[in-house]
């Protein structure tokens, strides 16, 4: 096993106090820090204290050690997963992930296009899927997923604008999904959004009441239009679910889930890809086309999971997905756990301080905001705790994904 050294990616939305209070240094940073990668991705791959190496190199190096057997034969010989700390002070973008079919023949295109794999106009990164499920770490806010559609109706009725009432019209004249359908295409095909955008920004001004059932959706329709003035995104974003999650709580998106995270602290696990297809909210690359191309269009409220209980210090958050499982771990000082023994494996730490034990005796301290990797052939055995200590594990899920 390593203790591993990490990259923490400086987008502009991160926060300057979240991730360096977790690890414990100077807050503020100088620069933002929004996201603190763990695994074996290329453009953040961590590095194995003591080893000299890369985590992708040691696992080029001996894939089978590293992955184990049923690993290499289900994904080949890399790490299926990415393991991240999110710290967004500012909303992200809108954006979506495809599917793996929609993945593979995107990156194949591309490819034979001929266009560069860091062209910013470049979509498709690489050829796999990129499933999430995201943690809170204390409150976090998301736009995750369309409001049913009744829900909307009312909210765009209490805005009272004429030109979004036309474009929404769908809504009323439609089913549920053609009706969100024919809608999202109408507002993400304007040639020029920013007199809705404006006109919709006044309506949701105007509206102080103290019994207004869209207060918080409107606050953060304000904040949405500050930082992006014309932006058809702000207008697509009051379609979707406003989620508050409190610690522990997550949230799981798959293929096609329309969200933006607007603000908050959490561990987040996914397929180990980089395919984002931006709609809107963002400076960078926005492909709308193929956004809507991927785009799963099912509405409702938006399931919260938290974790089940497997014994008395493990709770796991299930999902459908095959490229990983995440569970979290408590400890009171002095308390040991036994490990299942599953590898390849990550460890977080994001409270107290505890040591990993391998099976063959040796031991690992992480502090926290620290992690470790331990492999297939000498998998994890036990986590003692120094102090009260939360550990989250992030493996492969098994052959049969739970949901």
């Amino acid at each position: 096993m390593w203790r591993l050294d990490n990259t923490i990616q400086p987008y502009a939305w991160g926060s300057h106090r979240a991730l360096a209070t977790l690890q414990g240094r100077p807050s503020p940073s100088a620069a933002p820090e929004a996201e603190l990668w763990m695994g074996a991705h290329p453009r953040g791959p961590s590095q194995l204290q003591g080893d000299g190496r890369s985590l992708p190199r040691a696992i080029h190096d001996d894939p089978r050690a590293m992955l184990g057997d049923s690993v290499v034969q289900r994904f080949g010989p890399r790490l299926p997963f990415l393991l991240k700390v999110l710290a967004a002070a500012e909303p992200l973008s809108l954006q979506a992930h495809p599917d793996l079919a929609r993945a593979r023949a995107g990156f194949e295109e591309e490819e034979a296009a001929g266009i560069q794999l860091d062209a910013p106009q470049r979509n498709y990164a690489d050829p796999h899927a990129k499933p999430e499920l995201v943690c809170a770490l204390g409150r976090f806010v998301a736009l995750c997923g369309f409001r049913a559609a009744d829900e909307t109706r009312a909210f765009i009725e209490a805005l009272a604008v004429p030109s979004l009432r036309a474009l929404t019209d769908p809504l009323w004249a439609r089913s549920e999904r053609e009706g969100l359908v024919a809608t999202v295409h109408a507002l993400m095909s304007m040639t020029t959004p920013a007199p809705l955008v404006q006109t919709v920004l006044a309506a949701v001004e105007r509206s102080h009441a103290v019994d207004d059932p869209w207060q918080r959706e409107r606050a953060w329709l304000r904040q949405l239009g500050r930082r992006h003035p014309g932006d058809i995104g702000v207008v697509v974003a009051l379609l979707l679910n406003l989620v508050e999650l409190t610690h522990g709580e997550a949230l799981f998106l798959a293929a096609g889930n329309l969200h933006c995270y607007l603000e908050g602290t959490a561990v987040e696990i996914m397929g180990a890809s980089d395919n984002v297809l931006r709609g809107g909210l963002t400076a960078k690359h926005v492909d709308v086309p193929e956004l809507l191309r991927v785009l799963d269009f099912a509405a409702g409220p938006v399931p919260i999971r938290r974790a089940r209980p497997i014994d008395a210090h493990e709770a796991v958050y299930d999902t459908p997905s095959p490229e990983f499982t995440l569970s979290r771990v408590e400890l009171s000082a002095g308390q040991q756990w036994s490990a299942p023994g599953v590898g390849p494996e990550l460890l977080l730490s994001v409270d107290g301080r505890v040591h990993v034990v391998g099976d063959d005796g040796s031991s690992v301290a992480l502090g926290c905001g620290e992690s470790a990797f331990t492999a297939a052939s000498h998998p994890c055995r036990a986590l003692r705790a120094e102090s009260s200590a939360t550990v989250f594990r992030a493996t492969v899920a098994p052959r049969a994904s739970r949901s």
